[in-house]
């Protein structure tokens, strides 16, 4: 009960916030609503006036950024759909992305003698007080080590580990909530997709983690001549600090820097489309955070992604599945789109391939051969959902990663050249690599490796087979304690559940997507 009380507390403090920086109005879509335009009129009366000078953008980020690092998160990924919010929102909410307030200097410096045990002088030959980025969870000083190697030190925010928590609690209660009461959401998997973001969040904020993961990145672009992951310098880096080799550069979407250091920026959205579809299904490893304050392009025209954080990892199933699928699209053969959905399990069975194969042509049609200046991705996602939700059709949590980077991907590369089609760039490269990886020779070695295991695991099959007959034998097969217990639990936790939250927690939203997509 006193979970249900906080939670709800934090919705009202979520809403008064929005309030006070005036984001939930202009509201123009709800006077069709008389009750819902009445009352964010009223609100307007409790705004701040103080920001009432700024632009509905920065008002936008200013809420944002008092709501904590989640929301931040959230500002960020439609800081790159200037189609989706219009271009003037876009640009003030890139504010978002590494520039937020800094936290100072003397707590940094606490964090990293704390961490490394050593005083900061003697790790490096100097240390920039004034940070040079400050982004939702950590920020980077430049530094210099005793070597004279020029490096990055990326230190974790102090208490961030608590504001994330309190986030996380308030989505997966919702989610709960949402997932027990309201029907129709079930398919959305609220639940599964908290507990990943939550699974994110904590790679997130472990150093050590994000440097594997550069390291990781780094040995899968061995050679490449297009793809720069910066060194890793592991003697300073722990759980909260990471000691990066520093990058410089130009910024994806400034295209006015890009040109002036004699680049050519479809060339730099045709190597970035390469590399992206290199990660996903060469290597199903890849960087899932991917928006412009994350990413450099070198003097030499190289992209350098920062910031290894939040990181995709797909199974070589799931790539069979997507590049069949985008393939499928690609061709138009909405058929074989349908049937991979079938096969996959993505639509259940009791469902007809030839209506689904249908809808599937609804949503290719209107996007291919188009440029992606004149696709209306709004409308596209609209169209998506209700296709859907009309074939019962569950939230795939694997793909939500993928599906948040593909967004971020399309809207950089709609800043650096909105005449290009990614899709058109994406054909050749899942072509070749569905002819390396489908042929009949790679099905053979494929089909090889795979009995091999099965023999290695035979003796421990039948080791394990031995045990369960002579149980069942000797008084039947019991259930853990544990396992009762926890569905006790679950029974009573769905009881004790209320209702209200939810619908109320569903009203702020629909406003305030109807507002960003109007």
């Amino acid at each position: 009960m006193l979970r249900n009380i906080t939670n709800f507390f934090r919705l009202i403090y979520i809403l008064w916030q929005f309030i006070r920086y005036d984001v939930l109005y202009p509201a123009t879509w709800t006077k069709g609503f008389k009750f819902v335009y009445f009352s964010l009129k009223l609100a307007r009366y409790f705004r701040n006036r103080k920001y009432d000078s700024l632009r509905w953008g920065q008002r936008i980020a200013l809420a944002l950024v008092k709501l904590g690092p989640s929301f931040i998160k959230f500002g960020q990924t439609l800081a790159t759909r200037s189609d989706l919010i219009g271009d003037d929102v876009a640009t003030d909410l890139t504010l978002l992305q590494d520039r937020l307030d800094p936290f100072s200097f003397k707590e940094a410096k606490s964090i990293v003698e704390n961490e490394t045990g050593m005083p900061i002088n003697e790790l490096f030959s100097s240390f920039d007080e004034k940070p040079a980025a400050a982004a939702s969870i950590a920020q980077v000083h430049y530094a210099t080590t005793m070597n004279g190697e020029d490096v990055a030190v990326k230190i974790l925010r102090p208490q961030i580990e608590n504001a994330f928590a309190s986030d996380l609690s308030l989505f997966k209660w919702i989610a709960k909530i949402l997932e027990n009461y309201i029907s129709r959401t079930k398919r959305l998997q609220p639940v599964k997709v908290v507990q990943i973001f939550a699974n994110t969040i904590a790679l997130e904020m472990d150093m050590r983690m994000e440097a594997a993961a550069a390291a990781e990145l780094a040995k899968n672009f061995e050679g490449d001549p297009d793809f720069k992951v910066p060194q890793i310098f592991w003697e300073t880096t722990t759980k909260r600090v990471l000691t990066i080799e520093r990058l410089s550069g130009c910024r994806p979407d400034d295209i006015a820097s890009l040109e002036k250091a004699g680049h050519d920026p479809s060339k730099i959205l045709q190597k970035s489309a390469c590399i992206f579809f290199n990660q996903v299904f060469r290597d199903g490893f890849f960087h899932a955070d991917m928006h412009p304050g994350n990413v450099f392009i070198t003097e030499d025209g190289k992209i350098a992604p920062v910031d290894f954080g939040i990181m995709g990892r797909l199974d070589l199933e799931t790539r069979f599945f997507l590049a069949d699928m985008l393939t499928g699209f690609l061709t138009r053969d909405y058929k074989k789109v349908a049937e991979v959905h079938f096969r996959a399990g993505y639509v259940p069975p009791d469902q007809s391939l030839e209506v689904f194969s249908q809808a599937c042509r609804s949503i290719g049609e209107p996007i291919l051969g188009l440029p992606l200046s004149e696709i209306s991705l709004a409308k596209l996602l609209s169209q998506l959902f209700s296709i859907t939700e009309k074939f019962e059709m569950e939230t795939q949590p694997q793909l939500l990663l993928l599906q948040k980077t593909m967004l971020v991907a399309e809207g950089v590369g709609r800043q650096i050249d909105d005449r290009v089609n990614i899709w058109e760039l994406a054909r050749p490269l899942i072509e070749e690599w569905m002819i390396t990886y489908r042929s009949p020779p790679a099905r053979i070695r494929k089909i090889s490796a795979e009995l091999l295991t099965l023999a290695e695991r035979i003796p421990k099959i039948i080791q394990n087979s031995e045990l369960i007959i002579n149980q069942a034998s000797h008084g039947g097969l019991q259930l853990h304690t544990d396992t009762i217990k926890r569905y006790i639990e679950f029974n009573r936790g769905k009881r004790s559940m209320l209702l209200w939250p939810a619908i109320l927690f569903s009203i702020t939203v629909g406003i305030l997507i109807g507002m960003l997509i109007r």
